[in-house]
């Protein structure tokens, strides 16, 4: 009985921990991106050719489906549209709905694919080494797609672009010797970062409620 409860309180609190890893490790990205903006830039711009260049690839050699591949390809290039003006980006603007939007669908259809009740997974070759037939791919193969096709570019934006859905650059007022840059960022914050600091926020009135208040950093004070 009592490792049962032990066991339960370990997994809540692996899990606890893993959720303050990554929202750390966001914040830390998000303030890289926000210092690099141009070569972001520039790596999210080849990023979008190269992950498309896959997927004609995949089409072409593997045998993907064409619409599917097509439709991927589309929000892909929905992705490259939100870039116009990186790192700054209008929440409630229709590019970025839509890239939302395509980001969902992209992810279910794909999913779809790859879980087709009718094909035996890739584990039945172990099983019958004669067997021929079509079969899922192994899971490693599918995360690598989902990952690096699917899920790459999405998550990247959202790590780099700025909410500034109120605030535009040209709006911004501050001295004369700043320059665009770093006029913007004083307006504006990475998207992830916004996200964070609100995860922070509730964490703090969680603990307040525990008589325990914590810093941006994760220490009780």
């Amino acid at each position: 009985m009592i490792l049962t409860l032990l066991s339960y309180v370990g997994t809540v609190t692996a899990f606890v921990l893993l959720i303050l890893a990554i929202a750390s490790g966001l914040y830390y990205l998000s303030e890289q991106v926000e210092e690099h903006t141009v070569w972001t830039k520039r790596f999210l711009v080849r990023a979008i050719y190269a992950i498309i260049g896959v997927h004609v690839l995949l089409w072409i050699i593997d045998g993907f489906p064409f619409w599917l591949t097509a439709f991927s390809i589309a929000a892909h290039v929905v992705y490259l549209q939100n870039l116009d003006r990186f790192p700054f980006i209008k929440l409630s603007s229709g590019m970025f709905i839509a890239g939302c939007v395509m980001v969902v669908l992209n992810h279910w259809l794909w999913f779809r694919h790859f879980s087709d009740p009718s094909l035996p997974p890739a584990a039945i070759l172990r099983e019958r080494p004669n067997y021929n037939g079509p079969t899922h791919p192994p899971f490693s193969q599918v995360a690598s797609f989902f990952g690096i096709c699917v899920w790459f570019i999405p998550f990247s934006l959202f790590i780099s672009l700025s909410a500034g859905d109120n605030v535009l650059p040209t709006s911004v007022e501050v001295d004369e010797d700043e320059t665009g840059a770093s006029k913007a960022r004083r307006h504006s914050a990475a998207l992830a970062k916004v996200v964070v600091e609100k995860m922070w926020d509730i964490i703090g009135l969680v603990g307040a409620r525990f008589g325990y208040d914590w810093d941006r950093q994760g220490r009780i004070v």
